[in-house]
Parts: structure tokens; C-alpha cells; sequence
């Protein structure tokens, strides 16, 4: 059975190699993620060309580092204990010390006052401030542990005026658009204005990169709808999002924000420790794949793994188990087309996509065919969400790569000039040949008569073998 939720998998330059690449893309891998924070274009570079190497479909996420605060560097390790008094302060060129630890961020100290929590290291040191002072904060340690040099610094509940993009930021952007990088995964969104900015250095290059909005603080899941309006889809960056806010509410916020990009047509990535322990160990704990399964069952288009894949020790193993897992949460989820999708500018589109996925279910056929020059036509009927592959035809393969993203579409590029008028025969050929269907099984197909501007008007339905009869050029 084919896994129809995609897997987004992180990789390092220290092990990009092709022949790896090439087994995690069989064993699963949708779309390789590339995480900056930890690298430079020219490490990035190889990564790319690696994958391009392995496979024209697959597509390369970049992601940005965006508005974030660490510690600056240090000599050492810091170690504190509970109930240490310890001073903060803000300055990008100052190194820590055990006096006081310094942030990279110069309004540090004007943002918060006495009672902030303050979270350093994905939360593993959490302070309190107990005095503010016009240099420094001083602030009470709540666990012991200790303090590296250029870690994440969360401050829950406090609104921080950094700029939306930094000068990495801007360097990475700019790779993105002259190396035609499928989706830049912009960190730390918490308006439109993040993603606004984003946009307006691609439209200055005709760039058609596609932004996808990381959302990992409060402010980003209470401006989704607005930041919605401007990207392409989103990533639950649950990490960060979980420091920020109490880790109770996270499973409720993840449903609604996956409900909210089924509705409005956008891709929608669950991303952090979802098999947290293979980076260590061969086989992931049942709270790791109920995890999995709970976010198929609402409907997420994809998953993501990150150090599984990037250091870990097994990560092929993690890639099979995720697409194992998935394969089976799938199996048994329930199907509703109770949903509407919306907004929408072609009410007929959204009809004949319904009227597809709802013959699928009804009638057992075995997959859905459509061509696509945009891939709007293929995201319609991917949003309803069905148990049936969305084979997409489509004449760019730009969108190809970038389909491989949602949910259901296995995506394949086609020219246009030789193939617009013979799609259904071209796919129902393949298809047949690669074992996908058999001659008799029964197929549905979505097109249309009229110009791609006008999109699909008919929905057609009859065994493999009655369509290419009927499709004979």
C-alpha cells in the first residue's frame, strides 16, 4: 500500500552522500530538510547537489534561522544550581561568563521585568527574574544544570521586537532563489510582517520559492489566520513551541492548526522528536508512534524527523519505521467529507475534487488521475483527504516537487507539448507497467476540456482498460 502522508527528513553535509540519499527516498523520504543554524551555503550547496543527484522529484526545504535569541560564547560550560542568583544582560559581542550570562540580543533587558521566566536550551535551565536593573537582570536559577555557549534563550509570554530577518537570514534567501530550492521554512513567524518581508526579496528576483511558516510561539498560532493568508503552508515546530507555551496545550493546538490547513489548502508539517529515541536506539518508544499516528488521524499532510536523520545513529531505520508507521494509522483512520475546503476561487473545481474523492470511497477504485500546471487541482482533491493515491500529471517540474509535499499526490512531470492531450493514456500506461493497478481495476480521472485557466470540468470513471481504449491518440 502506498504511504500517502508525506516524510520530511533533515540531513547534515557531514552525510549527504547519494547512495544514503537514495536509500532513505526508498524507504520513505519525501523531502529533505536543510537546517542552517548549523551550517554554511557552501556545506548547504553539497547537500543539494547530492539530492539532485539521487532523484529530479525530490525537493529541498531551507530552513531559516529567523528572529531568535541565543546565548553568546563562552569559554566554558556554565554550571548553575537551583537557587543560584545569577545576572543576564543583552550584547552580541560580549562572551558570557559565570558572573553573568549575555544574550545576542541588545534589548534584552529593557523587554522583560521582574517575575519573566526565562528558558535556556530547549528549556533544560529555566530562570526567574527577581530584580531588573538598567544593565542587567538578576534572575533566580529553577533547576540546576548548565549553560553552553549559543543556545535557544525562550521567553514565554513576552512579545520581543526582533527583526524578522537577519543577515543569515537574507544570505539564505538569496541561496534559495539562485539554486531553485523548493520551500524556504522561515523559524520563529509570528505575523504576516515575518513572512511579508520574505516575499518581497522573491518578488524582487521573480523568485517562485514558496514560503513555509514555522509556528513556535504564541504569537504565531494567534496570527494564523493572517500568516496563513501569505505562505504556503506551515511547520508545528512543537520544540520551541512547547517551551513557549505549557505543554498540555499542544496537542490541541496541533489539531486545530492542521484543521485550519486542510480547510485553506495549505501544506501542513508536524516536526520535532516524533522518534525522539532512534537517534539513540534501534526501535522508537509507543508513546513515539501513538505520536505518529495521532497526527495522521488529524489529517497532517506531513511529518518530520530531524537529528533521527541528521546525526543519529540509525537513521534508515527511522525512515522505515515512520513509513510503517504511517502506512498503518492510515489503514485505519476514519474518512469524513463532512469539511468544506475554503476559501475557494473555482467553485467548480471543489465540487468535481469532492465528487472524485467521494466516488473513490464509494465505488473502491484504485486511484485518482489528474493533470496539473499549477498543482491547484491536485491540492483540491488532496484536501479532502482521502484513502486513494492522487496521481498527478504535471508540466513543470518545479510543481512537481513541490506536490511531493501533500498529502496523497504522487506527482510525475509530463511535456506539455507531447503529452496535454494524452495524459490519462501516458499515467494509466505507467502505472499499469510499475504494478500500481492492474488492467481491470477501476480509476477515476478529473481534467478538463477547456484551458488550464478554466480547470477541471468533467470527472470520469471505468476500469484501466476502458480509459485506454477510450484515450487512444
Amino acid at each position: 500500500m502506498q504511504k500517502l502522508t508525506k516524510i520530511v527528513a533533515t540531513i547534515s553535509d557531514r552525510h549527504c552522500e547519494p547512495d544514503f540519499l537514495s536509500s532513505l527516498h526508498q524507504a520513505g523520504m519525501d523531502v529533505v530538510r536543510i537546517n542552517t543554524a548549523h551550517q554554511n551555503p557552501e556545506q548547504s550547496l553539497r547537500i543539494v547537489e547530492n539530492v539532485r543527484k539521487v532523484s529530479s522529484r525530490i525537493p529541498v526545504m531551507v530552513d531559516t534561522k529567523g528572529p531568535e535569541i541565543r546565548t553568546n560564547s563562552s569559554d566554558e560550560d556554565i554550571e548553575v544550581k537551583t537557587g543560584d542568583l545569577i545576572r543576564m544582560a543583552g550584547d552580541s559581542y560580549i562572551n558570557s561568563d559565570p558572573e553573568c550570562i549575555r544574550v545576542n540580543y541588545p534589548g534584552f533587558v529593557k523587554q522583560l521585568d521582574a517575575g519573566r521566566q526565562i528558558m535556556i536550551d530547549d528549556g533544560d535551565v529555566a530562570l526567574t527574574v527577581q530584580e531588573k536593573h538598567p544593565d542587567y537582570l538578576l534572575c533566580r536559577v529553577e533547576n540546576s544544570g548548565v549553560i553552553k555557549p549559543r543556545k535557544s534563550v525562550n521567553l514565554p509570554g513576552s512579545s520581543i521586537d526582533l527583526p524578522a530577518l537577519s543577515d543569515k537570514d537574507k544570505e539564505y534567501i538569496d541561496f534559495a532563489i539562485s539554486n531553485d530550492i523548493s520551500f524556504i521554512a522561515h523559524s520563529f513567524v509570528r505575523s504576516r510582517e515575518d513572512v511579508v518581508a520574505i516575499q518581497e526579496l522573491l518578488d524582487e528576483h521573480n523568485s517562485q520559492v514558496k514560503i513555509i511558516a514555522k509556528i513556535e510561539n504564541q504569537q504565531g498560532v494567534d496570527n494564523i489566520n493572517e500568516i496563513l493568508d501569505h505562505v504556503h503552508g506551515i511547520m508545528i515546530a512543537r520544540g520551541d513551541l512547547a517551551i513557549e507555551v505549557p505543554a498540555e496545550r499542544i496537542p490541541g493546538i496541533q489539531h486545530n492548526l492542521i484543521q485550519k490547513c486542510i480547510r485553506r489548502k495549505k501544506s501542513v508539517i508536524v516536526a520535532t522528536q516524533m522518534l525522539h529515541s532512534m537517534i539513540e536506539n534501534p526501535r522508537p518508544t509507543r508513546a513515539e508512534v501513538s505520536d505518529i499516528a495521532t497526527a495522521v488521524f488529524s489529517g497532517t499532510d506531513a511529518v518530520m524527523l530531524s537529528g533521527e536523520t541528521a546525526y543519529g545513529k540509525y537513521p534508515l531505520e527511522s525512515v522505515q519505521m515512520m513509513t510503517n508507521s504511517l502506512r498503518e494509522a492510515e489503514s485505519s483512520r476514519s474518512f469524513s467529507l463532512d469539511s468544506e475546503v475554503m476559501p475557494h476561487d473555482n467553485q467548480v473545481s471543489v465540487f468535481l475534487s469532492k465528487t472524485a474523492v467521494r466516488t473513490v470511497q464509494q465505488l473502491n477504485t484504485r486511484a485518482v488521475i489528474t493533470d496539473t500546471d499549477t498543482g491547484k487541482t491536485a491540492r483540491y482533491l488532496s484536501a479532502f483527504r482521502g484513502r486513494t493515491p492522487i496521481y498527478a500529471q504535471c508540466y513543470a517540474e518545479r510543481v512537481m516537487r513541490e506536490l511531493a509535499m501533500n498529502y496523497g499526490i504522487l506527482a510525475d512531470f509530463m511535456d506539455v507539448e507531447t503529452s496535454k492531450k494524452e495524459f490519462v493514456r501516458v499515467t494509466l500506461s505507467r502505472l499499469i507497467d510499475e504494478k500500481e493497478i492492474g488492467p481491470e481495476d477501476l480509476v477515476v480521472v478529473l481534467a478538463g476540456n477547456f484551458g488550464k485557466k478554466s480547470g477541471p470540468s468533467f470527472v470520469e470513471v471505468s476500469t484501466a482498460t476502458n480509459m485506454l481504449t477510450n484515450h487512444k491518440s
